[in-house]
Protein backbone atom coordinates (compact mmCIF):
# COMPACT_ATOMS: atom_id res chain seq x y z
CA UNK A 1 0.00 0.00 0.00
CA UNK A 2 2.89 2.42 0.94
CA UNK A 3 4.27 1.82 -2.61
CA UNK A 4 1.52 2.02 -4.57
CA UNK A 5 -0.21 4.95 -2.90
CA UNK A 6 2.22 7.57 -2.50
CA UNK A 7 2.09 11.29 -0.66
CA UNK A 8 0.88 13.25 -3.95
CA UNK A 9 -1.63 10.35 -4.06
CA UNK A 10 -3.39 10.97 -0.55
CA UNK A 11 -6.67 13.17 0.07
CA UNK A 12 -7.40 13.88 3.68
CA UNK A 13 -10.78 15.67 3.56
CA UNK A 14 -13.49 15.93 6.25
CA UNK A 15 -17.15 16.16 5.62
CA UNK A 16 -18.79 18.92 6.69
CA UNK A 17 -22.30 20.32 7.23
CA UNK A 18 -25.59 21.47 8.93
CA UNK A 19 -27.24 18.78 10.90
CA UNK A 20 -29.45 16.65 8.42
CA UNK A 21 -27.67 17.90 6.05
CA UNK A 22 -26.52 14.27 4.50
CA UNK A 23 -23.13 13.74 5.70
CA UNK A 24 -23.10 10.48 7.12
CA UNK A 25 -25.53 8.95 4.20
CA UNK A 26 -22.82 10.93 1.52
CA UNK A 27 -19.95 9.02 3.50
CA UNK A 28 -21.99 5.78 3.12
CA UNK A 29 -22.80 6.58 -0.83
CA UNK A 30 -18.72 6.65 -0.91
CA UNK A 31 -17.67 3.79 0.71
CA UNK A 32 -19.88 2.01 -1.45
CA UNK A 33 -19.07 3.38 -4.61
CA UNK A 34 -15.37 3.13 -4.06
CA UNK A 35 -16.20 -1.05 -2.92
CA UNK A 36 -15.71 -1.12 0.55
CA UNK A 37 -19.21 -1.75 1.45
CA UNK A 38 -21.79 -3.78 -0.45
CA UNK A 39 -24.81 -1.59 0.48
CA UNK A 40 -25.35 1.87 1.41
CA UNK A 41 -26.43 1.62 5.21
CA UNK A 42 -29.57 3.55 6.07
CA UNK A 43 -29.00 6.41 9.45
CA UNK A 44 -32.52 5.74 10.66
CA UNK A 45 -31.98 2.13 10.51
CA UNK A 46 -28.83 2.36 12.48
CA UNK A 47 -26.72 0.76 9.75
CA UNK A 48 -24.03 3.04 9.08
CA UNK A 49 -20.64 2.89 9.11
CA UNK A 50 -19.39 6.14 10.54
CA UNK A 51 -22.10 6.64 13.07
CA UNK A 52 -21.21 3.01 15.37
CA UNK A 53 -21.70 4.01 18.84
CA UNK A 54 -24.92 2.60 20.22
CA UNK A 55 -26.02 6.14 20.89
CA UNK A 56 -25.52 7.37 17.45
CA UNK A 57 -27.78 4.81 16.33
CA UNK A 58 -30.48 4.59 18.99
CA UNK A 59 -30.48 8.61 17.82
CA UNK A 60 -29.71 9.23 14.41
CA UNK A 61 -27.34 11.35 14.66
CA UNK A 62 -23.38 11.55 14.26
CA UNK A 63 -21.77 12.68 18.22
CA UNK A 64 -18.00 11.91 17.27
CA UNK A 65 -16.15 12.44 14.27
CA UNK A 66 -14.94 8.91 12.55
CA UNK A 67 -12.22 7.84 10.38
CA UNK A 68 -12.38 5.84 7.27
CA UNK A 69 -10.29 4.92 4.21
CA UNK A 70 -11.34 4.64 0.81
CA UNK A 71 -9.76 4.62 -2.59
CA UNK A 72 -10.46 6.22 -6.02
CA UNK A 73 -8.38 6.15 -9.18
CA UNK A 74 -5.23 5.65 -7.74
CA UNK A 75 -5.66 7.61 -4.73
CA UNK A 76 -6.01 7.22 -1.39
CA UNK A 77 -8.81 8.92 0.24
CA UNK A 78 -9.06 9.81 4.07
CA UNK A 79 -12.49 10.59 5.32
CA UNK A 80 -13.51 11.97 8.75
CA UNK A 81 -17.60 12.17 8.85
CA UNK A 82 -17.83 15.21 11.49
CA UNK A 83 -20.96 15.79 13.20
CA UNK A 84 -23.63 19.06 12.65
CA UNK A 85 -25.15 19.59 16.55
CA UNK A 86 -23.47 22.76 17.03
CA UNK A 87 -23.43 20.52 20.90
CA UNK A 88 -20.55 18.32 19.43
CA UNK A 89 -18.89 20.94 17.02
CA UNK A 90 -15.56 20.41 18.50
CA UNK A 91 -14.96 17.12 16.39
CA UNK A 92 -15.44 19.38 13.57
CA UNK A 93 -12.81 21.83 15.26
CA UNK A 94 -9.76 19.48 15.97
CA UNK A 95 -10.93 17.37 12.79
CA UNK A 96 -10.26 20.47 10.39
CA UNK A 97 -6.83 21.02 12.77
CA UNK A 98 -4.94 18.23 10.63
CA UNK A 99 -6.66 18.07 7.31
CA UNK A 100 -6.20 19.48 3.80
CA UNK A 101 -9.10 19.78 2.07
CA UNK A 102 -12.92 19.77 2.93
CA UNK A 103 -16.13 18.83 1.25
CA UNK A 104 -19.23 21.13 2.75
CA UNK A 105 -22.63 18.95 2.30
CA UNK A 106 -25.69 21.55 1.95
CA UNK A 107 -29.64 20.59 2.01
CA UNK A 108 -30.58 21.02 -0.94
CA UNK A 109 -33.85 21.57 0.15
CA UNK A 110 -32.46 24.39 3.00
CA UNK A 111 -29.41 25.98 1.43
CA UNK A 112 -27.26 27.21 3.74
CA UNK A 113 -28.21 26.68 7.44
CA UNK A 114 -26.86 27.78 10.96
CA UNK A 115 -24.20 25.28 11.54
CA UNK A 116 -23.12 25.74 7.33
CA UNK A 117 -21.78 28.82 8.53
CA UNK A 118 -20.24 27.72 11.75
CA UNK A 119 -18.23 24.83 10.12
CA UNK A 120 -17.25 27.39 7.00
CA UNK A 121 -16.34 29.65 9.52
CA UNK A 122 -13.94 27.03 10.82
CA UNK A 123 -12.52 25.78 7.94
CA UNK A 124 -11.84 29.42 7.02
CA UNK A 125 -9.76 29.53 10.54
CA UNK A 126 -7.73 26.82 9.69
CA UNK A 127 -7.42 27.62 5.86
CA UNK A 128 -8.86 24.50 4.29
CA UNK A 129 -9.62 24.65 1.08
CA UNK A 130 -12.90 22.76 0.12
CA UNK A 131 -15.37 21.94 -2.39
CA UNK A 132 -19.02 21.70 -1.94
CA UNK A 133 -21.95 19.20 -2.73
CA UNK A 134 -25.47 20.20 -2.76
CA UNK A 135 -27.15 17.09 -1.35
CA UNK A 136 -31.58 15.85 -1.86
CA UNK A 137 -31.56 18.03 -5.19
CA UNK A 138 -33.88 15.18 -6.51
CA UNK A 139 -36.02 15.38 -3.34
CA UNK A 140 -39.87 17.55 -3.12
CA UNK A 141 -38.15 20.92 -2.26
CA UNK A 142 -34.75 20.48 -3.84
CA UNK A 143 -33.55 22.94 -5.68
CA UNK A 144 -30.02 22.97 -7.24
CA UNK A 145 -30.10 26.78 -7.89
CA UNK A 146 -31.69 28.31 -4.95
CA UNK A 147 -29.13 26.43 -2.85
CA UNK A 148 -26.27 28.09 -4.82
CA UNK A 149 -27.61 31.28 -4.53
CA UNK A 150 -27.77 31.06 -0.61
CA UNK A 151 -24.22 30.38 -0.68
CA UNK A 152 -23.13 33.29 -2.89
CA UNK A 153 -25.29 35.61 -0.40
CA UNK A 154 -24.53 34.01 3.18
CA UNK A 155 -20.95 32.16 2.35
CA UNK A 156 -18.83 33.28 -0.84
CA UNK A 157 -19.24 35.15 -4.13
CA UNK A 158 -16.41 32.51 -5.42
CA UNK A 159 -18.43 29.28 -5.83
CA UNK A 160 -18.84 28.59 -9.21
CA UNK A 161 -21.09 25.07 -10.57
CA UNK A 162 -18.63 22.50 -12.15
CA UNK A 163 -21.59 20.49 -13.43
CA UNK A 164 -25.43 20.97 -13.65
CA UNK A 165 -28.48 19.17 -12.49
CA UNK A 166 -30.81 17.68 -15.60
CA UNK A 167 -34.07 18.06 -14.57
CA UNK A 168 -35.75 19.17 -11.40
CA UNK A 169 -36.52 17.76 -8.52
CA UNK A 170 -37.77 13.72 -8.67
CA UNK A 171 -37.49 14.41 -12.51
CA UNK A 172 -33.34 14.65 -12.14
CA UNK A 173 -32.01 11.68 -14.25
CA UNK A 174 -28.09 13.38 -14.36
CA UNK A 175 -25.71 15.86 -14.97
CA UNK A 176 -23.96 18.08 -17.25
CA UNK A 177 -20.34 18.39 -16.39
CA UNK A 178 -18.85 21.73 -17.47
CA UNK A 179 -15.58 21.10 -17.93
CA UNK A 180 -15.75 17.89 -19.98
CA UNK A 181 -19.05 19.11 -21.81
CA UNK A 182 -20.42 16.13 -21.85
CA UNK A 183 -24.05 15.16 -20.25
CA UNK A 184 -23.71 11.74 -17.69
CA UNK A 185 -27.69 10.71 -16.96
CA UNK A 186 -29.00 7.45 -15.14
CA UNK A 187 -32.46 5.88 -14.89
CA UNK A 188 -32.45 5.29 -11.25
CA UNK A 189 -30.42 7.31 -8.84
CA UNK A 190 -28.63 4.06 -7.62
CA UNK A 191 -27.94 2.58 -11.04
CA UNK A 192 -24.33 1.11 -11.20
CA UNK A 193 -23.39 3.35 -14.51
CA UNK A 194 -23.34 6.79 -15.47
CA UNK A 195 -23.91 6.92 -19.26
CA UNK A 196 -22.25 9.56 -21.44
CA UNK A 197 -24.93 11.42 -23.71
CA UNK A 198 -25.23 14.75 -25.74
CA UNK A 199 -25.82 17.67 -23.68
CA UNK A 200 -29.36 18.54 -23.85
CA UNK A 201 -30.55 21.46 -26.17
CA UNK A 202 -32.62 23.16 -24.09
CA UNK A 203 -30.35 23.32 -21.60
CA UNK A 204 -26.85 24.84 -24.08
CA UNK A 205 -27.69 28.11 -23.36
CA UNK A 206 -27.19 27.84 -19.55
CA UNK A 207 -24.52 25.72 -20.09
CA UNK A 208 -22.62 27.82 -21.76
CA UNK A 209 -22.97 31.16 -19.21
CA UNK A 210 -21.91 28.86 -16.27
CA UNK A 211 -19.05 27.55 -18.31
CA UNK A 212 -18.05 31.48 -19.31
CA UNK A 213 -18.66 32.19 -15.49
CA UNK A 214 -16.13 29.05 -14.17
CA UNK A 215 -13.97 29.56 -16.61
CA UNK A 216 -13.55 33.20 -16.06
CA UNK A 217 -13.24 33.43 -12.53
CA UNK A 218 -10.74 29.64 -12.23
CA UNK A 219 -7.78 31.26 -14.31
CA UNK A 220 -8.02 34.64 -12.83
CA UNK A 221 -5.96 32.48 -9.96
CA UNK A 222 -3.53 31.14 -12.02
CA UNK A 223 -0.99 34.15 -14.36
CA UNK A 224 0.01 31.73 -16.64
CA UNK A 225 -3.60 30.42 -17.67
CA UNK A 226 -4.99 33.92 -17.53
CA UNK A 227 -2.34 34.69 -20.42
CA UNK A 228 -3.19 31.70 -22.01
CA UNK A 229 -7.12 32.66 -22.16
CA UNK A 230 -6.55 36.04 -23.56
CA UNK A 231 -4.81 34.43 -26.58
CA UNK A 232 -6.52 31.59 -27.41
CA UNK A 233 -10.14 32.45 -25.55
CA UNK A 234 -12.12 30.20 -23.38
CA UNK A 235 -12.47 27.36 -26.35
CA UNK A 236 -9.35 27.31 -27.09
CA UNK A 237 -8.05 25.50 -23.51
CA UNK A 238 -8.02 21.96 -23.37
CA UNK A 239 -9.85 20.37 -20.53
CA UNK A 240 -6.65 19.67 -18.75
CA UNK A 241 -6.06 23.32 -18.22
CA UNK A 242 -9.49 23.85 -17.25
CA UNK A 243 -9.04 21.31 -14.78
CA UNK A 244 -6.01 22.85 -13.54
CA UNK A 245 -7.12 26.51 -13.33
CA UNK A 246 -10.03 24.96 -11.50
CA UNK A 247 -7.54 22.53 -8.39
CA UNK A 248 -5.30 26.40 -8.82
CA UNK A 249 -8.28 28.36 -7.67
CA UNK A 250 -9.51 25.86 -5.17
CA UNK A 251 -5.67 25.45 -3.61
CA UNK A 252 -5.63 29.05 -3.03
CA UNK A 253 -8.71 28.86 -0.36
CA UNK A 254 -10.91 31.08 -1.91
CA UNK A 255 -12.57 29.49 -4.36
CA UNK A 256 -15.47 26.78 -4.56
CA UNK A 257 -16.20 23.90 -6.67
CA UNK A 258 -20.07 23.11 -6.69
CA UNK A 259 -21.98 20.44 -7.79
CA UNK A 260 -25.43 18.69 -6.88
CA UNK A 261 -26.90 15.59 -6.63
CA UNK A 262 -28.01 12.78 -4.04
CA UNK A 263 -25.26 11.34 -1.81
CA UNK A 264 -26.89 7.92 -2.10
CA UNK A 265 -27.19 7.41 -5.90
CA UNK A 266 -24.26 7.31 -8.74
CA UNK A 267 -23.79 11.28 -8.56
CA UNK A 268 -21.57 9.93 -5.85
CA UNK A 269 -18.98 8.82 -8.84
CA UNK A 270 -18.36 12.62 -9.64
CA UNK A 271 -18.25 13.82 -6.20
CA UNK A 272 -15.46 11.64 -5.90
CA UNK A 273 -13.80 12.66 -9.46
CA UNK A 274 -14.30 16.32 -7.66
CA UNK A 275 -12.37 15.50 -4.39
CA UNK A 276 -9.59 14.06 -6.19
CA UNK A 277 -9.34 16.57 -8.93
CA UNK A 278 -9.59 19.39 -6.86
CA UNK A 279 -8.50 19.17 -3.39
CA UNK A 280 -5.23 19.05 -2.11
CA UNK A 281 -2.75 16.32 -1.20
CA UNK A 282 -0.63 17.19 1.92
CA UNK A 283 2.25 18.21 -0.59
CA UNK A 284 -0.34 20.84 -1.92
CA UNK A 285 -0.29 22.52 1.82
CA UNK A 286 2.26 24.62 3.11
CA UNK A 287 4.89 23.48 4.99
CA UNK A 288 4.49 23.15 8.76
CA UNK A 289 5.97 25.28 11.10
CA UNK A 290 7.08 24.41 14.82
CA UNK A 291 9.48 25.39 17.50
CA UNK A 292 12.26 23.90 19.19
CA UNK A 293 10.72 22.97 23.06
CA UNK A 294 14.02 24.53 24.95
CA UNK A 295 15.21 27.20 22.78
CA UNK A 296 11.94 28.80 21.07
CA UNK A 297 13.68 28.76 17.45
CA UNK A 298 11.13 28.27 14.39
CA UNK A 299 11.84 24.72 13.07
CA UNK A 300 9.97 24.17 9.05
CA UNK A 301 9.17 20.66 8.12
CA UNK A 302 8.48 19.34 4.90
CA UNK A 303 5.68 17.01 4.04
CA UNK A 304 8.38 14.27 2.95
CA UNK A 305 9.11 10.83 4.55
CA UNK A 306 13.02 11.54 4.36
CA UNK A 307 12.35 14.69 7.11
CA UNK A 308 12.49 13.99 10.73
CA UNK A 309 9.28 12.40 12.17
CA UNK A 310 6.94 15.00 13.53
CA UNK A 311 3.22 14.69 14.17
CA UNK A 312 -0.12 15.96 16.27
CA UNK A 313 -2.42 14.22 18.49
CA UNK A 314 -5.65 15.54 17.35
CA UNK A 315 -8.07 12.85 19.40
CA UNK A 316 -8.17 10.51 22.19
CA UNK A 317 -10.49 7.63 22.31
CA UNK A 318 -10.71 4.38 24.94
CA UNK A 319 -11.63 1.66 22.91
CA UNK A 320 -13.14 -1.35 25.39
CA UNK A 321 -10.96 -4.05 23.83
CA UNK A 322 -6.93 -2.42 23.06
CA UNK A 323 -7.25 0.34 25.46
CA UNK A 324 -6.84 3.79 25.01
CA UNK A 325 -6.06 5.21 21.06
CA UNK A 326 -4.65 8.21 19.91
CA UNK A 327 -5.39 9.66 16.27
CA UNK A 328 -2.43 11.48 14.86
CA UNK A 329 -1.71 13.36 11.56
CA UNK A 330 2.01 12.45 10.26
CA UNK A 331 3.78 15.99 9.20
CA UNK A 332 6.93 14.73 8.25
CA UNK A 333 8.54 11.56 7.90
CA UNK A 334 7.94 8.22 9.04
CA UNK A 335 6.74 6.59 12.14
CA UNK A 336 7.38 2.16 12.54
CA UNK A 337 5.54 0.00 15.34
CA UNK A 338 7.63 -1.02 18.03
CA UNK A 339 9.53 2.53 18.12
CA UNK A 340 9.85 5.65 20.37
CA UNK A 341 8.37 8.47 20.07
CA UNK A 342 9.59 11.87 22.06
CA UNK A 343 6.06 13.43 23.47
CA UNK A 344 7.37 16.80 23.05
CA UNK A 345 4.44 18.75 24.41
CA UNK A 346 5.18 17.02 27.94
CA UNK A 347 8.75 16.30 27.66
CA UNK A 348 7.81 12.49 27.99
CA UNK A 349 8.98 9.50 26.04
CA UNK A 350 6.57 7.41 24.63
CA UNK A 351 6.97 3.74 23.03
CA UNK A 352 4.86 2.84 20.11
CA UNK A 353 3.21 -0.18 20.14
CA UNK A 354 0.31 -0.96 17.50
CA UNK A 355 -0.21 1.22 14.30
CA UNK A 356 -3.55 1.04 13.25
CA UNK A 357 -5.71 2.45 10.25
CA UNK A 358 -9.54 3.13 11.24
CA UNK A 359 -12.28 2.14 9.61
CA UNK A 360 -14.56 3.90 11.83
CA UNK A 361 -14.92 1.30 14.78
CA UNK A 362 -12.76 -1.41 12.84
CA UNK A 363 -9.21 -0.79 13.11
CA UNK A 364 -6.32 -2.65 10.34
CA UNK A 365 -2.79 -2.96 11.73
CA UNK A 366 -0.07 -1.51 9.58
CA UNK A 367 3.60 -1.64 10.55
CA UNK A 368 4.81 1.92 9.07
CA UNK A 369 3.26 5.48 8.58
CA UNK A 370 4.38 8.05 6.00
CA UNK A 371 3.73 11.98 5.54
CA UNK A 372 0.40 13.01 5.04
CA UNK A 373 -1.01 9.31 6.73
CA UNK A 374 -3.56 9.63 9.09
CA UNK A 375 -4.17 6.67 12.11
CA UNK A 376 -3.95 5.70 15.76
CA UNK A 377 -1.57 4.42 18.18
CA UNK A 378 -2.65 2.00 20.66
CA UNK A 379 -1.61 2.04 24.23
CA UNK A 380 -0.12 5.78 25.02
CA UNK A 381 0.27 6.43 28.28
CA UNK A 382 0.43 10.23 28.56
CA UNK A 383 -0.37 11.61 25.70
CA UNK A 384 -3.47 13.82 25.08
CA UNK A 385 -5.29 15.69 22.21
CA UNK A 386 -3.21 18.67 21.09
CA UNK A 387 0.40 17.22 22.21
CA UNK A 388 2.85 16.61 19.01
CA UNK A 389 4.64 13.32 18.82
CA UNK A 390 8.30 13.92 17.34
CA UNK A 391 11.63 11.74 16.63
CA UNK A 392 13.47 11.68 19.79
CA UNK A 393 16.54 13.49 18.40
CA UNK A 394 15.08 16.24 16.36
CA UNK A 395 12.03 17.83 19.18
CA UNK A 396 9.36 20.30 17.55
CA UNK A 397 6.45 21.23 19.11
CA UNK A 398 3.52 21.84 16.79
CA UNK A 399 0.91 24.50 17.12
CA UNK A 400 -2.06 22.56 19.34
CA UNK A 401 -5.49 23.29 19.25
CA UNK A 402 -7.14 25.47 21.13
CA UNK A 403 -10.54 25.33 22.56
CA UNK A 404 -12.80 27.63 24.51
CA UNK A 405 -13.21 27.62 28.40
CA UNK A 406 -16.77 25.86 29.71
CA UNK A 407 -19.21 28.20 30.38
CA UNK A 408 -21.34 25.92 32.70
CA UNK A 409 -20.44 24.07 35.33
CA UNK A 410 -21.73 21.43 37.64
CA UNK A 411 -21.07 19.83 40.92
CA UNK A 412 -21.41 16.26 41.54
CA UNK A 413 -20.35 13.54 44.32
CA UNK A 414 -20.75 9.76 44.77
CA UNK A 415 -23.45 8.41 47.04
CA UNK A 416 -21.04 6.37 48.44
CA UNK A 417 -17.17 6.47 49.52
CA UNK A 418 -17.12 2.92 47.70
CA UNK A 419 -17.89 4.87 44.74
CA UNK A 420 -15.67 7.55 44.84
CA UNK A 421 -12.48 6.00 42.48
CA UNK A 422 -14.96 4.74 39.98
CA UNK A 423 -16.60 7.91 39.67
CA UNK A 424 -12.77 9.48 39.26
CA UNK A 425 -11.81 6.89 37.03
CA UNK A 426 -14.41 7.43 34.68
CA UNK A 427 -14.31 11.24 34.58
CA UNK A 428 -11.01 11.11 34.26
CA UNK A 429 -11.22 9.13 31.19
CA UNK A 430 -14.14 11.38 30.02
CA UNK A 431 -12.01 14.56 30.36
CA UNK A 432 -9.30 12.35 28.06
CA UNK A 433 -11.14 12.32 25.64
CA UNK A 434 -13.20 15.21 25.30
CA UNK A 435 -10.84 18.23 25.64
CA UNK A 436 -13.88 20.19 26.52
CA UNK A 437 -14.92 18.34 29.36
CA UNK A 438 -12.52 19.64 32.54
CA UNK A 439 -12.80 18.02 35.98
CA UNK A 440 -10.80 19.10 38.78
CA UNK A 441 -10.99 17.12 41.72
CA UNK A 442 -11.47 19.22 44.75
CA UNK A 443 -12.05 17.09 48.09
CA UNK A 444 -13.44 18.31 51.26
CA UNK A 445 -11.98 19.43 54.56
CA UNK A 446 -10.35 16.47 56.26
CA UNK A 447 -11.09 14.16 53.40
CA UNK A 448 -14.48 12.98 54.09
CA UNK A 449 -16.08 10.34 52.81
CA UNK A 450 -18.42 12.24 50.71
CA UNK A 451 -15.95 13.99 47.96
CA UNK A 452 -17.46 16.96 45.66
CA UNK A 453 -15.84 16.77 41.76
CA UNK A 454 -16.63 19.74 39.93
CA UNK A 455 -17.51 18.59 36.19
CA UNK A 456 -17.27 21.71 33.52
CA UNK A 457 -18.34 20.91 29.90
CA UNK A 458 -18.50 22.82 27.09
CA UNK A 459 -21.93 23.09 25.61
CA UNK A 460 -23.31 24.79 22.65
CA UNK A 461 -20.16 26.09 20.67
CA UNK A 462 -18.22 28.43 19.68
CA UNK A 463 -18.07 32.23 21.11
Amino acid sequence: MAAKYTINDLRNIGIIAHIDAGKTTTTEGILYRTGLKHKIGAVHDGETTTDWMAQERERGITIVSAAVTCYWKNKQINIIDTPGHIDFTVEVERSLRVLDGACVVFDGKMGVESQSETVWRQADRYGVPRVCFINKINQTGGDFYKSLESIHHRLSKRAFPISLPIGFEQSINGLVDLVAMKAYTYKEFTDHELVEEEIPVDMMDQVKRYRSLLIENAVAEDEALLERFFEVGEEGLSEAEVKQAIRTAVLGGKFYAVMGGDGRGVIVEKLLDMVVDYLPAPTDRPTTWGTHPKTGEEIERKHIDTEPFSALAFKITADPFVGKLAYFRVYSGKLASGSYVLNSSKGDKERVGRIVRLQADKREDVTEVSAGDIAAIVGLKGTTTGNTLCDINDPIVLESITFPDPPVSIAIEPKTKSDQEKMGVALQRLAEEDPTFRVPLKPKVNLSARVAVVASMVMYGFA
